[in-house]
C-alpha cells in the first residue's frame, strides 16, 4: 500500500533485542530516548545546506540550537539534529532538504543506527566518573560541550542534558550499556547508604 510506513522497532520496545532489559531507576536513572525524532547530516555540502537553511552552527565538539531543536556539531561536515521536544520543525526541515536537489549532504541514518539515553539521577557524577574516563564535572566540561569518547568502552557522544548526560551510541550495544549502567547504579547507591 503507498504511503504506509513501518513503524521502527527499538531495542527496549516490544518485540525490540533488548525487550526485558531493565533499566535502572533511583541514584542512577537510564532513560531511553532513542524514538526520539532526530536528523543526521554528513558530508561535503552538510554545513552550508544547514546554513543556507537559517540552521547556525556551532564550533565542532559544541552544541547550538535551533527552533527547539539541539544542535550537535560533531565535525566540520557532521551534524546531528536532536528534536526531544521539537519534532515538527524536524520534520519540515528535513522535508526541505529531501526535496532539494542542490549539495546537501547526506543522511547518516542515525536516527535509525545510534540508540539515544539519558543519564540522570542524585549520583550521577558518581556514575559518569565510573562510566568515563573524561572529566566530566561541571567546571571542566560545560552545557554547549560534546565529548566524542566511550563510555563503559562504547564509543560514543555524550553531553550535558538539563538532568544528567545524554549518551548516544551503537543502537546493537543498547543491552549491554543498560546492564552496565545497572551494575554502576548498583555501586553508587551502595556507596550512599
Amino acid at each position: 500500500m503507498a504511503g504506509l510506513h513501518a513503524m521502527p522497532v527499538f531495542p527496549f520496545m516490544q518485540g525490540g533485542a533488548a525487550h526485558g532489559t531493565m533499566l535502572p531507576s533511583g541514584a542512577v536513572a537510564l532513560t531511553d530516548l532513542t524514538a526520539s525524532p532526530r536528523f543526521s547530516l554528513k558530508g561535503g555540502g552538510s554545513a552550508a545546506w544547514l546554513a543556507a537553511h537559517g540552521v547556525v552552527l556551532p564550533a565542532i565538539n559544541r552544541i547550538g540550537s535551533h527552533r527547539g531543536m539541539r544542535v550537535l556539531r560533531l565535525g566540520n561536515e557532521d551534524i546531528l539534529l536532536l528534536a526531544e521536544n521539537a519534532g515538527e520543525p524536524l520534520a519540515e526541515l528535513r522535508g526541505v532538504w529531501e526535496s532539494d536537489s542542490g549539495p546537501k549532504g547526506y543522511s547518516s541514518w542515525r536516527e535509525e543506527g545510534w540508540a539515544w539515553m539519558r543519564l540522570s539521577g542524585p549520583a550521577i557524577a558518581e556514575a559518569m566518573s565510573q562510566l568515563c574516563a573524561l572529566d566530566l564535572r561541571a567546571a571542566k566540561f560545560g552545557a554547549e560541550d560534546i565529548a566524542q569518547t566511550r563510555v563503559r568502552h562504547i564509543e560514543a557522544v555524550t553531553f550535558r542534558a538539563p538532568a544528567g548526560f545524554d549518551v548516544l551510541f551503537d543502537i546493537t550495544a543498547s543491552a549491554y550499556f543498560a546492564r552496565t549502567v545497572s551494575a554502576v547504579a548498583r555501586h553508587c547507591t551502595q556507596h550512599q547508604a
